[in-house]
């Protein structure tokens, strides 16, 4: 009996039913997902990556607003970039250098004599004003505003020669600026040139400054704006201060930080 149920065992097994029409099975041309049943819509595989394209597009939108924010923050409060358009302050600064102002003077720390500073162009000056299309100057302004493109336009770069109540006049018998009647001598001063071909005395008006070009040669500085005035409307009042000039930012070749000079004024006595 035993060797019966054996062979009996060991015989054709029974075939197992197939699945009738639309049953599911475990795997098959559809994968895990199994099959449909007729007039079913596939799922859209696509879906989840038009959900991954709509996460990444507001998570790049997020990180420009958060950027744009910042860059704007840092413009108005730390530092700005400007670029140099004119030879007025070679070779300390040389045409198309890309410059980087520290908005922390004069609002927070003091100004010296010696300093680059980058100041709107007063309204004493007389300077005819540069009038772009409206697009072109939208355009600038806007790129300006974020912090993308170098102000410049209607700035000014310069040297800070004189202090409020400061003499500043030119020139004694060497040919050297004297600062309330301390000669000094300017090593900055453009190679080539002289530290002023005009002779001028001048007392700097309360809240203002007397700032001159180190390409004194080719610069119209407080000198060429002042008429006879006395420094009146020649000397650049420190509400129109911007910043001072800290680095030079662009070409490669010529990053480095300014230089200060106040050695040059060590002897002046405060007027």
């Amino acid at each position: 009996m035993s060797q019966d149920r054996d062979e009996a065992s060991a015989g054709p097994q029974p075939a197992e039913p197939k699945p009738a029409d639309g049953d599911a099975t475990s795997s098959g041309p559809t994968g895990d997902h199994g099959a449909l049943p007729p007039g079913a819509i596939p799922e859209d595989d696509d879906a989840p990556k038009g959900k991954s394209r709509w996460a990444f597009a507001r998570e790049l939108t997020v990180i420009v607003v958060i950027a744009l924010v910042l860059s704007f923050l840092v413009k108005t409060f730390l530092a700005q970039p400007f670029y140099i358009p004119s030879a007025s302050m070679e070779s300390t600064l040389d045409i198309g250098d890309r410059i980087i102002v520290s908005k922390f003077t004069p609002q927070h720390s003091p100004l010296h004599r010696g300093d680059v500073i980058v100041f709107e162009d007063p309204k004493t000056w007389g300077s005819t004003p540069h009038h772009p299309s409206l697009l072109k100057r939208i355009v600038q302004d806007s790129l300006v505003f974020v912090g993308v493109l170098p102000g410049g336009g209607d700035h000014v770069v310069k040297r800070i020669i004189g202090l409020p109540g400061d003499k500043v006049a030119c020139c004694t018998k060497t040919g050297k600026l004297t600062v309330n009647g301390v000669p000094i001598t300017e090593p900055y001063i453009n190679k080539g040139s002289v530290p002023s071909s005009t002779p001028f005395s001048i007392t700097v008006p309360k809240d203002k400054v007397w700032v001159m070009g180190d390409n004194r040669n080719d610069s119209a500085d407080s000198r060429l704006h002042d008429g006879n005035s006395g420094g009146k409307l020649g000397s650049v009042p420190m509400s129109d201060i911007t910043g001072q000039v800290v680095a030079i930012a662009w070409p490669i070749s010529r990053i480095h930080s300014l230089k200060g000079y106040s050695n040059v004024f060590a002897k002046v006595p405060n007027p």
